[in-house]
């Protein structure tokens, strides 16, 4: 879903450009700081990218224990009112009435011609309000689409995700450790209240919460101090690809469709008009002319976004998402390919940019959640 930087965890790279004046900062950005955090500006955001450990640390601290990420950077847009239901049935794909109350659901923003302006979380708070959640750079096209009030200032959001990530939450928080899995609860924090969700953008189990910016900073340390390994937006990315979740700008963006990125599942057809619904059927009806797939290659080395690939059967794409794996120990990525979608073990060579990459069609995810849990078995299914 979110947008954040591409980075390789061979070595943590550059920034993408000097933290500017304009730059926005999370209410933790002073715990960051004292961690020695490597920090970048994203989205207009000064956010971390890695800790002194590194990014393959922070991953494996996710995929085997518990590790948190601030996501403060995330917009938030509170659309309520007796109209606030309708107004989100007509805008976004996705089918609300299929959830209620209390619940999360993924779901599209899409554009006149069916590509995807963003894909978002909208956690239904009670029977008029939603949190609408849009990635950072979104947030004022989501604001434009849906109404509403952008609340993305007046709070923080972190991510405590991981196999260790309820117990954890738990030893701070005990009523938010049984929030069910896209469900949302509110709830107080030292009585200031705070919402928790059952949401997250790694593959493992864990949980989002919101809290007002001023609760942040007792809340991060309170759970570092439980157990939680800080993570940057360098693992966010990492572990987001083994999962084989997309990333806007990527696998989903402008002239990218649900259907091409393989989530016509996010598609309501039953709803009766929704924006891009017209294109969209259009696409259905004549089959989308390209396919995500996931690619697993040989070696350490990994493909990168741009990247060419051919297929053994003669269908040729584009790497969207490349990086190596830390938990599999080789290249893996995302890729578009035009025509029909080929069988997982179909080989493919990367045209990358040294030498090509010989590998396959891969499933996605390419990582379970809970694989790496200890006491799992971590072989492939």
């Amino acid at each position: 879903m979110n947008d954040e930087p591409s980075t390789t965890v061979h070595a943590a790279p550059a920034p993408s450009g000097p933290a500017t004046v304009t730059s926005r900062r999370s209410a933790l950005f002073d715990e960051h700081v004292a961690l020695d955090a490597k920090l970048t500006d994203f989205g207009g955001w000064e956010m971390p990218l890695s800790y002194p450990d590194g990014t393959i640390a922070e991953h494996r601290a996710c995929r085997t224990a518990t590790a948190i990420f601030d996501v403060s950077h995330l917009g938030t847009v509170r659309v309520s009112g007796a109209d606030a239901l309708a107004r989100l049935q007509a805008t976004l794909t996705n089918d609300l009435t299929r959830v209620g109350p209390g619940r999360a659901q993924y779901t599209h923003l899409l554009d006149d011609g069916g590509g995807v302006v963003d894909d978002l979380i909208v956690w239904w708070l009670d029977e008029d309000t939603f949190d609408v959640m849009p990635n950072a750079s979104n947030t004022s096209a989501v604001l434009a689409a849906l109404g509403g009030t952008d609340t993305t200032a007046t709070r923080a959001v972190l991510a405590v995700q991981g196999p260790g990530a309820r117990s954890v939450v738990g030893a701070v928080l005990p009523d938010a450790a049984g929030v069910a899995r896209f469900s949302v609860v509110r709830a107080e924090l030292a009585g200031t209240p705070c919402v928790v969700a059952g949401t997250g953008y790694t593959g493992e189990d864990g949980l989002e919460l919101a809290v007002p910016a001023e609760s942040a900073v007792p809340l991060w340390r309170a759970l570092v101090a439980a157990g939680a390994v800080p993570a940057g937006l360098g693992a966010r990315d990492t572990l987001r690809l083994e999962a084989g979740l997309p990333l806007h700008g990527h696998e989903l963006g402008p002239g990218i469709t649900p259907l091409q990125a393989g989530l016509g599942w996010v598609v309501a057809w039953e709803k009766p008009s929704f924006r891009g619904r017209e294109a969209l059927s259009t696409e259905r009806a004549s089959g989308p002319s390209r396919h995500l797939v996931g690619i697993a290659t040989d070696g350490r080395r990994p493909p990168r976004a741009g990247d060419a690939v051919e297929v053994a059967s003669g269908a040729t794409g584009e790497v969207t998402s490349g990086n190596f794996s830390p938990m599999l120990g080789h290249g893996i990525a995302l890729a578009l390919i035009d025509g029909p979608t080929p069988e997982a073990g179909t080989p493919v060579v990367v045209r990358a940019r040294r030498e090509p990459l010989a590998g396959r069609v891969a499933a996605t995810p390419f990582v379970r959640p809970g694989q790496f849990a200890p006491g799992s078995d971590p072989s492939p299914d």
